[in-house]
């Protein structure tokens, strides 16, 4: 993978309508760069010993203005991922999310969408999550399918 410029973090940012600051430009680098999702905890410790509640913060402007998804993945935590919406007005970005059992890690599958769904007439959704779990490729190679 070739390396983040500041031109393009920056630009990321103000496509979707935030001023770049220097936390808001490493937390955007840490999740670009991510391979997977990521939790606080692990942004916390990639940009110790940066204060906690300024990369929540961070975190939460990022999602009102999609530039992150948030994911619940089943695991009990808070993960985050880059949103490849093309605009701060809405997401455009919907895909679903395989989390290995056996490792942890949640991946996303971004290269399927996510199946419609028809919803009853009134019902006005404003979130859908999608996760598949099982063994990664990584972890089936290691432990076999039978775990």
């Amino acid at each position: 993978m070739a390396e983040i410029t500041a031109q393009q973090l920056t630009e990321r940012l103000a496509s979707h309508q935030i001023k770049p600051t220097a936390m808001r430009l490493l937390v955007l680098r840490q999740l670009m760069e991510a391979e997977q999702t990521l939790t606080l905890r692990q942004i916390e410790e990639a940009l110790a010993p940066a204060d906690r509640s300024t990369i929540f913060r961070t975190l939460n402007l990022f999602v009102q203005h999609h530039v992150v998804h948030v994911v619940d993945d089943g695991s009990g935590a808070t993960r985050y991922e880059i949103c490849h919406s093309h605009h701060a007005e809405g997401d455009d970005d919907r895909h679903p999310h395989f989390r290995c059992t056996q490792c942890g890690r949640t991946i996303c599958l971004t290269e399927q969408r996510m199946p419609p769904i028809t919803l009853p007439e009134g019902f006005v959704s404003h979130h859908a999550n999608y996760i598949i779990t099982g063994l990664c490729a990584e972890c089936t190679r290691q432990f076999g399918q039978d775990n």
